[in-house]
């Protein structure tokens, strides 16, 4: 998976790492794989505290831990407003470079 940071108080979010302020979202792009015969990839939010997955192309959160309804939304926006960096963000995670690679 691709990880990214990015600040709930931009509009709209820019991709940031290492970001030091209490509004930061982790998101997570899984590499492309095929559902029901369709190409999909999944987005993981996480603040440390709450976390939700996402799947791309029809930016809907499938599960959520500690987001409200109107946080949810927001992030399904999000998806939508940024499906095409998305899409190109899940076609260049590589998996067997995630798996091999060392934090």
């Amino acid at each position: 998976m691709e990880n990214f940071s990015f600040d709930l108080t931009e509009n709209p979010p820019e991709n940031k790492m290492n970001n030091e302020s209490e509004n930061a979202m982790d998101m997570q792009v899984s590499p492309i794989c095929v559902k029901d015969g369709e190409k999909t990839a999944y987005v993981t939010f996480s603040d440390g505290k709450r976390s939700a997955e996402g799947e791309i192309p029809k930016c809907v959160i499938l599960k959520s831990e500690g987001f409200t309804k109107d946080e949810i939304y927001g992030l399904e926006e999000y998806m939508e407003q940024n499906l095409t960096m998305l899409k190109s963000m899940a076609a260049s995670v590589n998996p067997l470079k995630a798996m091999m690679r060392e934090d």
